[in-house]
């Protein structure tokens, strides 16, 4: 929230500076209005009526964009989920002889991947969509990279489709990309959400095993499997990880001490309890609160 606030202030003392120079007639190029048009789009929905402002007020005085213009707006339309906007003005990019790149691409395959809520039959058309987009990549020239393959990826786990997700791991490992902490979680996720536990549990174990450090994101998603055996090997890759003078966020040591409480489990948080603390780590008001409730659980066990 913090860094959207900051982002947010820079914004507004941009566009003031941009509105103050055109009031005083100052001439502008298509870079005084870029950086203006690309804080709009990263800040969502709420902001893309001032970028497009912004644009028509950019064309109005003959000033044409250029790359970096519209690939923010397709990047920003893309993440609103105006996918329908965002393909047409990439078309419009194309027929005004402007090449777009893996970014401009990764944008649209992000948009039709994550596109909110939508039925099977919708959700499929929109895959079918990334994937000409992909394909389109390789016609221009371009090499899919792995945002790209995470996108695709992340998009066939969100759709329950774990098959064609495993396809496109295979398709990553033929194209000389290595999975990376992302690809990782978005398949933790992925199986955990499709009850497919074990195969999460494997994906956990395939992480520590090459050496890839986990962050919060994949915590949290441990957190969220439903068996209690993906929490003892979140809290032993805790243990591993303070070995190794990795700090987990203590918001998620606590979220993952709590489960266990919800569980039915209290001796386990308080062993676990323990373990952090041989290894010094840092509990907060709330883990002592959250351990106290587990040692008045146990008792009355």
């Amino acid at each position: 929230m913090g860094g959207k606030t900051m982002e947010r202030d820079r914004l507004d003392d941009a566009m003031a500076v941009l509105e103050d120079m055109l009031e005083k007639g100052f001439p502008l190029s298509v870079v005084a209005f870029n950086s203006v048009i690309a804080a709009c789009s990263r800040l969502g929905m709420g902001d893309l009526d001032g970028a497009q402002s912004l644009w028509n007020e950019m064309e109005g005085r003959g000033i044409s964009p250029d790359v970096v213009a519209f690939s923010a707006f397709i990047n920003g339309l893309s993440k609103a989920g105006l996918m329908e906007e965002a393909y047409n003005m990439f078309l419009d990019m194309s027929r005004k002889g402007f090449v777009p790149n893996n970014f401009v691409y990764n944008s649209l395959i992000g948009g039709f991947c994550y596109c909110g809520k939508l039925s099977d039959a919708l959700r499929q058309g929109r895959m079918k969509s990334a994937i000409d987009m992909f394909m389109d990549m390789f016609r221009t020239g371009l090499t899919p990279d792995i945002i790209t393959y995470n996108t695709l990826i992340g998009g066939y786990c969100k759709a329950f489709d774990m098959v064609r997700a495993d396809e496109f791991l295979y398709k990553m490992y033929a194209s000389g990309w290595e999975p990376d902490i992302t690809t990782y979680n978005i398949r933790m996720h992925g199986f955990c959400s499709s009850r497919k536990i074990n195969r999460a549990v494997m994906i956990l174990d395939e992480l520590v095993s090459r050496g890839v450090v986990p962050d919060t994101v994949t915590y949290n998603t441990m957190m969220n499997g439903v068996c209690v055996d993906i929490l003892d090997r979140a809290m032993i890759l805790t243990a591993k990880l303070l070995k190794l003078s990795f700090l987990p966020n203590v918001v998620t040591a606590n979220v993952l001490l709590s489960q266990f409480c919800r569980q039915g489990m209290p001796e386990k948080a308080l062993m676990w309890g323990r373990r952090l603390s041989q290894f010094s780590f840092c509990f907060d008001e709330i883990t002592y609160k959250i351990l106290d409730r587990a040692y008045q659980y146990a008792r009355r066990s």
